[in-house]
């Protein structure tokens, strides 16, 4: 304030100090013209005077104004004074009361810590240690608000994300595929028993889209991607691989009720063990996992039974496939559940109950795949599923998932092995079988704390040996007949920042070939991802 009063001190003695000089040389002006050309009419000498006589008054005049707001300017800082010594006596007592309630709240808790202990309640240490939870996750939702977002072409809002994972493996004895093993197989001519490698082609990008509302419904999209697709055919193509759709899904989000369309992960397997030493494809697949990224549309409906229990219903229907390879990698024919003119249909329900914070879940769902092989011949796929997800108190987790079916190698049941057949398919005598299977998994989870945990899953799938002997032939494209496998694995995952992890992670592979010898593998894992 003391500062602009000054200020416009300055500026009106500036302008009277500004206007003598100028009123000299209207003076002197005058002179020179008396000289030069004698002696000038009266009536010019007294326009003259009025002129510097209206200056000096619209000069007093912009001084009166000045005086005026400075006077205005000197009342407001007296009240801004009178009002900051007033907030600042408040300020006072508050802090006086909150040191207050803080050493009543300490008295408090130091009275009834034993009594809340005794009764079952949570302790002090517990409700602590609750709170820190929260507050990371509020940081972590409050960082992804702050986070600059990604432009879209549209007008509605669009984000990035993935993960850019390194995957450094070891193993000794055979397997499918090194870097994310499913099946041990014999060793070849050119195996010595046992490798050592790493691969980023596990990474995975990702997109989702926030639309408008429609009908009510919010709607969204996403997409995803990895670099697992195959290999180019250059030197060292094997550390280049090619980009992979995974899963690509448009949402329509009702209150209660959900529509989905799309190529998405199974509904009716929607549990997975957890471990990102192979995000690739889902951990344990091929050995009791069922998983298919597989298009699709379905209905989601949701009702609410109490204020802790929910119960879904979930129904569609999906593009019809067995599993084979495709015939052509430019053209597309028809699968062999495709030739079938209709698709698979599959639908499930689930119970949610909340058990101390804590969802319990139990889910049971059903799959139908009618299949055409050529010459008249058909073949009925389908799968019942069971799925369990069972809290064990605040560290704990059980998680388990079971499935009977038959032909189901197109959503990786029977080792992706489908039908079985007593000759060649161009033949039409040739019969035709569903393979049986059935097979499941599960996984313990011991929380240690909000940032490292430790997993044990063990899985198995079981196709029918009777059928396998019974009717020959190969139902698959590895060339032999697979009639067990088994995978266990355990892990811990640290994740010290929620833009970064780290796991090591060792798998056990026992795979069985019919009527042969069974093969093993060890696999050790050590993968570092960072989230974005």
């Amino acid at each position: 304030m003391r500062s602009i009063f000054n200020g416009n001190r300055t500026w009106a003695v500036s302008a009277l100090f500004g206007l003598l000089p100028m009123c000299l040389q209207i003076a002197c002006a005058q002179e020179t013209s008396k000289a030069a050309a004698g002696e000038a009419p009266q009536s010019a000498q007294q326009g003259d005077l009025a002129t510097i006589e209206s200056l000096l008054h619209h000069l007093e005049a912009e001084v009166r104004d000045l005086r005026g707001q400075v006077k205005d300017l000197k009342v407001r800082q007296e009240s801004a004074q009178a009002e900051s010594t007033e907030l600042r006596k408040e300020l006072e007592q508050t802090k006086s009361q909150l040191v207050a309630m803080a050493s009543s709240a300490n008295a408090s808790t130091s009275e009834h810590v034993v009594s809340e202990t005794t009764s079952g309640r949570p302790s002090t240490e517990e409700r602590i240690t609750k709170l820190e939870e929260d507050q990371q996750l509020t940081d972590a939702e409050i960082a992804e608000q702050n986070q600059a977002k990604v432009e879209s072409a549209s007008k509605y809002r669009a984000r990035l994300s993935g993960i850019l994972l390194v995957n450094t493996f070891g193993e000794r004895g055979s397997v499918l595929n090194v870097d994310f093993p499913q099946l041990a197989v014999p060793p070849g001519l050119l195996s010595s028993g046992g490798s050592f490698g790493a691969s980023v082609r596990q990474s995975q990008i990702g997109i989702q889209a926030f639309g408008p509302t429609i009908a009510g419904a919010r709607t969204s999209a996403d997409i995803q991607f990895d670099f697992a697709g195959g290999f180019p055919e250059a030197q060292n193509g094997a550390t280049f691989g090619i980009m992979r759709l995974r899963t690509g899904t448009i949402r329509f989000d009702w209150t209660d009720t959900s529509i989905v369309g799309g190529e998405d992960s199974l509904f009716i397997a929607p549990l997975s063990p957890t471990s990102i030493a192979t995000l690739a494809v889902p951990a344990l697949a091929y050995s009791g996992n069922l998983w298919s990224w597989t298009p699709q549309l379905r209905v989601e409906h949701r009702f609410t039974l109490s204020d802790s229990s929910s119960f879904s219903l979930q129904g569609g229907v999906l593009d019809n496939l067995t599993g084979d390879p495709p015939p052509s990698l430019y053209e597309r024919y028809p699968s062999w559940g495709e030739y079938s003119g209709q698709p698979a249909y599959a639908t499930r329900l689930s119970w949610t109950q909340k058990v101390r914070g804590q969802d319990l879940t139990i889910g049971a769902g059903g799959y139908y795949s009618r299949q055409r092989w050529g010459f008249g011949r058909s073949v009925d796929g389908w799968a019942g599923t069971m799925d369990l997800k069972l809290p064990l108190g605040r560290k704990f987790e059980f998680t388990s998932q079971f499935y009977r079916g038959r032909a189901v190698g197109g959503i990786g049941g029977g080792l992706g092995q489908s039908v079985l057949w007593n000759g060649t398919l161009s033949d039409p005598s040739t019969q035709l079988h569903g393979l049986d299977s059935n097979g499941g998994w599960a996984q313990l989870k011991y929380k240690a704390t909000p940032k490292l945990q430790f997993n044990g899953a063990f899985g198995q799938d079981n196709p029918f040996a009777s059928d396998l002997r019974t009717f020959g032939g190969n139902g698959s494209y590895y060339g032999v007949l697979f009639s067990r496998n088994q995978s266990a694995l355990v892990n811990f995952i640290y994740q010290p920042r929620s833009d970064f992890m780290f796991s090591l992670e060792y798998r056990r592979l026992n795979t069985l070939i019919l009527d042969s010898n069974a093969n093993s593998a060890n696999v050790v894992n050590l993968s570092v991802g960072y989230i974005f």
